[in-house]
């Protein structure tokens, strides 16, 4: 791992431990009916259910939660693909705050787009919608450690 030192004597178990003294903040996951890693996140104060994806460059909210979110959106010439979409329409947002357990990030920059297939396809195997997607923007800015067996995020 680049940047963190993991002794040899470390044990697993105090995995945990280790992270909480270099003052990382833990985060519980969920797993869905699709075996997706969940997580309840905060944007400008309002609670939503999003998934974790590393694969996703960046993250991303539905379009029809940008109210919710209170979110100001403008226009962009980006194009979206991923989850079996390609070439979809999409906005952006700057200026935001993000709360991930303890962790905060602030003037966060989502992108907007139409997310019906992604939820469409979480119903279809009885998972529930989600508002949005944590990508690899967050877990970089937050030098990200995933415990896949604990289902534990770690950000610092």
């Amino acid at each position: 791992m680049q940047g963190l030192y993991l002794p040899k004597k470390l044990k697993m178990s105090s995995l945990k431990q280790f992270l909480l003294q270099k003052k990382y903040s833990l985060i519980k996951l969920t797993t869905t009916a699709t075996e997706h890693l969940q997580l309840t996140c905060t944007i400008n104060n309002v609670s939503g259910d999003f998934i974790l994806d590393t694969g996703a460059s960046n993250s991303c909210v539905d379009f029809k939660y940008a109210d919710y979110f209170k979110l100001l959106t403008e226009d962009s010439k980006v194009r979206a693909a991923g989850a079996g979409a390609t070439n979809m329409l999409t906005r952006s947002s700057t200026k935001n705050s993000l709360n991930i357990g303890n962790w905060t990030y602030s003037k966060f920059n989502l992108v907007l787009f139409d997310m019906t297939h992604v939820n469409q396809a979480l119903v279809e195997h009885e998972s529930e919608v989600i508002h949005g997607i944590i990508g690899a923007d967050i877990l970089n800015a937050g030098k990200a450690i995933i415990d896949y067996k604990k289902k534990r995020l770690y950000l610092k």
